[in-house]
């Protein structure tokens, strides 16, 4: 009986993934496209957290941001833009200070 019930819930388990998969390719999104959308997302959120607490940066760190911040633009650029409507702002923000380093960088040299 118990195996029976650890069956069903394999079962379940899989269909659900495989589910999500189909999907994700009937959106038209590569399912690695997805998951660096989905880690991206989280280092948007700590990025976007950055922003607001430093103001100025060392050389270190503002190189540190830069490929950081990069890798989310990339990850962003793969998937639809509906999907990550609700983190507009936040990308606004990261993309803003991404720009004003760069300036400065630049000015610099």
């Amino acid at each position: 009986m118990l195996t029976t019930i650890i069956y069903i819930l394999v079962f379940v388990i899989v269909s659900l993934i495989a589910f999500s998969i189909i999907q994700i390719k009937v959106a038209g999104i590569q399912v690695k496209d997805f998951w660096s959308f989905i880690q991206a997302n989280q280092l948007l959120d700590e990025l976007y957290m950055f922003t607001k607490k430093e103001k100025i940066l060392t050389p270190q760190e503002q190189v540190i941001f830069l490929t950081e911040a990069e890798r989310v633009f990339e990850a962003f650029d793969k998937v639809p833009s509906i999907l990550w409507d609700e983190e507009y702002q936040k990308y606004r923000e990261v993309l803003n200070k991404y720009k004003d380093i760069k300036i400065v960088r630049w000015a610099s040299n």
